[in-house]
């Protein structure tokens, strides 16, 4: 009986959690949809967040991609010019680099610099009861501090992972170039026919998505946080499983999308 009431009580638990966590997220959806998040000082907090999420990791993020790219790509041609696989040299750039590494790597940065971040800050709030104050004062929390934030990460993905790719394929240019002397009309040409509209479309649905889970999940728990201020860390840590389980989710569901479409 013991073994059933803590297997039960554990079932219950979770159950709790994940409704819980559907819950918040339906809220906040409809209050995107309503319009309640357009108002001037939650596009505020949107410019700042994008600011801190985004603008102040640019140039870091800039060097990385080229540094990334360049070992990736160099790693690559390397492999292509020993194997003899020169006309599968397209679809290995834009299927693994491009359309793969280059949100993956994106999602995974974001995810250990703002992510843990935003976490702290709501549960910190969420102790301080200054979530408790806004409420008192007619001031929905979902609109004013947890909207702005899932905006911001859904755009830094997205711009973030798109500035990954245009590095990358510059990368991949140069090396063609000095390894393959191929002109730059022959490089566009292998790219445009590696590459399909339904991957485009894939690529900045998997940025959305990365985007949302990353800061709808930390948001979450670092609004449950118990009025504890030990409770901040475990409120972290659960954040970060539960971040990088979303994340290696929509990797697996992505790639099983993308097969099944090129099999199409």
């Amino acid at each position: 009986m013991n073994f059933v009431e803590r297997t039960g009580s554990k079932a219950i638990i979770a159950f709790k959690n994940v409704s819980g966590f559907c819950i918040f997220c339906l809220k906040c959806l409809r209050e995107f949809l309503q319009g309640s998040f357009f108002n001037r000082a939650a596009f505020d907090v949107l410019v700042m967040q994008i600011f801190f999420t985004a603008y102040q990791l640019f140039a870091f993020f800039a060097l990385l991609s080229v540094v990334c790219g360049s070992i990736f790509i160099g790693i690559i041609f390397h492999a292509v010019k020993s194997l003899g696989l020169v006309q599968y040299l397209g679809d290995i750039i834009m299927g693994i680099v491009v359309l793969e590494i280059s949100p993956l790597i994106t999602v995974v940065l974001l995810a250990l610099r703002s992510s843990s971040a935003i976490n702290s800050e709501i549960a910190v709030m969420k102790v301080n009861r200054e979530i408790d104050a806004l409420e008192s004062f007619k001031i929905d929390p979902v609109v004013y501090l947890f909207l702005p934030r899932i905006i911001s990460f859904i755009i830094s993905v997205t711009v973030l992972s798109s500035l990954f790719a245009i590095i990358v394929l510059f990368s991949g240019f140069l090396f063609s170039s000095a390894m393959f002397d191929m002109s730059g009309g022959m490089f566009v040409d292998m790219i445009a026919k590696s590459i399909t509209v339904f991957d485009i479309i894939l690529f900045y649905i998997k940025s959305v998505f990365f985007g949302f889970f990353i800061s709808v999940i930390p948001l979450y728990n670092g609004w449950r946080t118990e009025y504890r201020s030990t409770d901040i860390p475990v409120s972290v840590l659960h954040g970060m499983m539960g971040v990088f389980m979303s994340i290696v989710i929509v990797e697996v569901v992505s790639l099983v999308a993308r097969f099944f479409l090129n099999s199409l």
